[in-house]
């Protein structure tokens, strides 16, 4: 799944300018925005006529990443009148087709699987983009990633936040006491591992546990090493089905992760043995670093919001990342990604609206400003993102010379991606060979 460095006039200026804003366009709970030709909120001129609306949105963001987009929106709310009710939902990729699929679909949803996103599309639930979104993404967003939400020939949303999964977390501290240094290549990794494990120290931790979602972190294992080892033209014959799942290519990536995963000796660091993976939740995975009990744990950017209040993420703190070197140098730096497209299940004026500013350099320069957030949005400019690893995440999703893919997973017909996959992963690590794993998941992609 991650440009040009100009941006649009802001109207927000950090959390200081969301404050100004409440204070010069109305309260939280005055939606009249009486005063929204003040110049405060000269920038959402175009969404305003929609005094007294409301805008469901429903999604898996959580905890303070939930509270951080009520936060990055509260400005568009006062200045417009349009009221924007987000619910967030650890279960949210069994219960929104439950819900689409009963009636009582939310106005927009974040759906971080172009799979799932397609499924609504083919049941004809989802409703095509608007002329003013379409146009919005256009400007903001290469062609790479609108052809995610894009159906037959039909453009469906503008991609929201982003994020850059081919990352291992560290300690720096821990390294800089120890004179460990940071691997740049597979075999550097490895040795590196092999040292921890020798001085009587688990050097990995690991969690795939996430509700209905359970499994989806090993998926990104393979699909960083499958691009590794195969490369991305095979990766992208695989997340398509035009090589089959269990192809001897992703069966070699699946255990080379396995070297890693299932290695009794790398694994589980403050939690266990290789099962305890399965059962350790993945917000909770690699917080072990911070009490020395591991040193190593693959995760993504996002990953910067699950640490420990008063971590300091930085080159130079407790905690920061390196990206997941290389193993077949033939085949380049790939990087794995992922993020949300927002898509709509109503296209009532206000929901257009929503669907448009989120798709705006605006919102993307608000929501960064607060911190812990990444996006492809073209108009983002560096200099609001205030996170180190956001920073460099930032500066990959912007750099032409990325070899980027999108989450395989996610590319992947729903009952596959985040279906059998997931739930073949669990099955990996809890003892089932490759093969079998492979031939069911396989054999369940119809």
């Amino acid at each position: 799944m991650a440009f040009a460095k100009s941006r649009q006039a802001l109207a927000v200026t950090g959390v200081l300018g969301l404050a100004l804003g409440v204070a010069a366009c109305g309260t939280g709970n005055d939606k009249k925005s009486d005063n929204a030709s003040s110049p405060e909120c000269a920038a959402y001129e175009k969404y305003q006529g929609q005094d007294g609306k409301k805008v469901t949105i429903y999604s898996s963001i959580r905890d303070i990443e939930a509270d951080r987009l009520d936060q990055s929106w509260k400005q568009f709310e006062d200045c417009t009148g349009i009221d924007i009710d987000h619910e967030g939902s650890g279960e949210f990729e069994a219960q929104l087709p439950v819900r689409v699929d009963g009636g009582n679909a939310p106005d927009i949803a974040f759906i971080p699987q172009p799979g799932l996103l397609k499924r609504f599309v083919d049941s004809g639930k989802l409703k095509p983009a608007g002329a003013d979104t379409k146009a919005m993404a256009e400007q903001n967003y290469s062609p790479d990633w609108l052809k995610y939400s894009t159906v037959n020939g039909q453009f469906y949303g503008a991609p929201l936040g982003s994020n850059v999964k081919s990352f291992v977390w560290y300690s720096p501290k821990t390294f800089k006491e120890k004179g460990w240094s940071v691997p740049t290549t597979w075999q550097e990794l490895i040795d590196l591992s092999d040292k921890i494990a020798a001085s009587g120290t688990k050097p990995w931790c690991a969690g795939i546990e996430s509700g209905d979602a359970t499994g989806w972190p090993a998926t990104d294992w393979i699909e960083d090493v499958l691009l590794r080892t195969a490369g991305p033209e095979v990766y992208d014959k695989w997340t398509t089905h035009g090589i089959p799942f269990n192809d001897p290519q992703v069966a070699t990536a699946v255990n080379q992760a396995g070297t890693i995963l299932k290695n009794e000796k790398y694994v589980n660091g403050g939690f266990g043995g290789v099962k305890s993976i399965a059962t350790t939740a993945f917000q909770e995975a690699g917080t072990p670093i911070t009490s020395g009990k591991c040193a190593l744990h693959r995760q993504a950017s996002f990953y910067a919001n699950q640490w420990p209040q008063g971590t300091k993420v930085a080159e130079d703190g407790d905690v920061f990342a390196f990206y997941f070197p290389a193993i077949d140098p033939a085949k380049g730096k790939p990087v794995l990604g992922g993020g949300e497209f927002v898509a709509a299940f109503a296209d009532r004026p206000e929901v257009q609206a929503v669907q448009t500013y989120l798709a705006s350099g605006e919102y993307a320069n608000s929501r960064a400003k607060i911190g812990d957030w990444v996006s492809a949005n073209k108009k983002l400019d560096i200099n609001n993102v205030p996170n180190p690893v956001d920073k460099l995440s930032v500066g990959i999703l912007q750099d032409p010379k990325t070899v980027f893919r999108f989450d395989g997973s996610d590319l992947m017909p729903a009952a596959v991606g985040a279906g059998t996959f997931w739930k073949g992963m669990v099955a990996w690590i809890n003892g089932k060979d490759t093969t079998t794993v492979l031939n069911d998941i396989e054999g369940s992609w119809k």
